[in-house]
């Protein structure tokens, strides 16, 4: 039998000290130890994704570091990695990724939304807002359109190197913005980030006063994004929508996610006729709302025409710049006195809406899971770019393999 009276205790207490002090961080990997080094995709030219292997950076106090699980492949992903339109080659992309804290800083105590943090723990990420007195002077919520606003995934190369979800880890560094989504699994925390977007959307037609319960909703583009707006639309309870896009499996799958109804603007012969089309799906009324959620001028210069007078408009597909737009002011905004909002990613208090979002959604039978059509390993990454820009699926994701 053990005799607690033999031992020091305060020898004990000291060792424990010690040790606490000689590793101050926190350290757990769900598949055995942190490696030394691990693997990424490097975009080094246009068009070229290369896998290297790279030292992983000691954690401090305030960071984290994140065993990736995956990440879904975005637009940006594959404007970039055909154009570099953001100047960033060589850069390492994706920013739709979750994965598993595996070390962390003694400082790291709680998420974005003030949940606590624990090793084990899966995690999204959110923007980097940076500080930026000339927007916080009219609006603290407006950072997301900050100059100074970052994204893992959209960082320039540094010594960290393990900066976007196109990889087997992640460096979180202090004051990242990041939530606890344990209760997510994974296919819906691949789903978070553009979610988010489309959340930020809706939040922003909510402020025009016109979108209710008994709009009649249009959704220009039937992506991933148009797909999200639809559903999201859908779970607040809005029951009139109408898709628009000229590939019939993706509209198709908007009558899964909440469409009544669909055009397909192929079978008409010109604007003037598709304009007709939307017409008749609203009988005779057009839309109460509209979403823009294509990258195409075209599509902008048509939606406007889809709007009844004293209707509104959120334009949130032209993340990069894809040209003009050709309108008639006169017919277009001022004699039908529209609504106009803009929308440009999210802020810090859209994720919490969005994860309801997500639940509401599964739990009104809505299967967002049929938005992941094809799924690839980090040595396939080129060709997950490449299928995201054929537009052979819907959703493209990078899964983790080796996790």
């Amino acid at each position: 039998m053990l005799d607690i009276n033999s031992i020091n205790i305060e020898q004990i207490v000291k060792q424990v000290m010690q040790e606490m002090k000689a590793s101050p961080t926190k350290t757990a990997s769900p598949s055995g130890a942190i490696p030394a080094k691990a693997r990424l995709a490097m975009l080094t030219a246009k068009g070229k994704f290369e896998i290297q292997e790279h030292s992983i950076p000691a954690i401090d106090d305030d960071e984290i570091l994140v065993k990736i699980e995956g990440c879904g492949v975005c637009g940006t992903d594959a404007h970039e990695y055909k154009n570099d339109p953001f100047g960033l080659i060589p850069v390492v992309l994706g920013h739709e990724g979750s994965g598993i804290i595996v070390k962390m800083g003694k400082n790291v105590q709680r998420d974005s939304s003030n949940n606590p943090v624990a090793l084990g723990d899966r995690i999204v990420t959110s923007m980097i807002f940076g500080k930026d007195p000339d927007v916080e002077v009219f609006d603290l919520n407006k950072l997301n359109i900050s100059d100074n606003a970052n994204v893992y995934g959209l960082l320039p190369d540094d010594d960290y190197k393990f900066n976007g979800w196109f990889g087997e880890y992640l460096v979180l560094r202090k004051e990242s913005t990041f939530f606890v989504v344990n209760d997510l699994n994974l296919d819906m925390r691949l789903l978070v980030e553009p979610a988010a977007v489309v959340v930020h959307a809706v939040e922003r037609a909510k402020t025009t006063n016109i979108l209710k319960f008994n709009s009649r909703v249009v959704v220009q583009g039937c992506g991933p994004i148009g797909l999200l707006l639809m559903a999201v639309v859908r779970t607040m309870g809005v029951e009139n929508i109408i898709a628009v896009d000229g590939d019939e499996k993706r509209l198709a799958l908007a009558r899964e996610m909440g469409a009544t109804k669909t055009i397909n603007f192929k079978n008409y012969k010109d604007t003037d006729a598709l304009v007709e089309g939307v017409k008749d799906a609203t009988d005779g009324r057009f839309a109460d709302f509209g979403f823009q959620c294509t990258g195409s001028p075209a599509g902008n210069a048509n939606i406007w025409k889809f709007i009844r007078r004293g209707g509104g408009l959120c334009e949130l597909g032209f993340f990069v710049d894809n040209g003009n737009a050709t309108i008639n002011p006169h017919f277009d905004i001022c004699k039908k006195e529209i609504t106009l909002v803009g929308s440009w990613v999210y802020n810090l208090r859209d994720y919490p809406t969005t994860f309801d979002f997500l639940k509401r959604a599964q739990g009104i039978g809505l299967p967002l899971e049929k938005l992941i059509t094809h799924r690839f390993n980090l040595d396939e990454i080129n060709e997950a770019l490449q299928t995201n820009i054929r537009m052979d699926g819907i959703k493209v994701a990078y899964i983790n393999d080796r996790f």
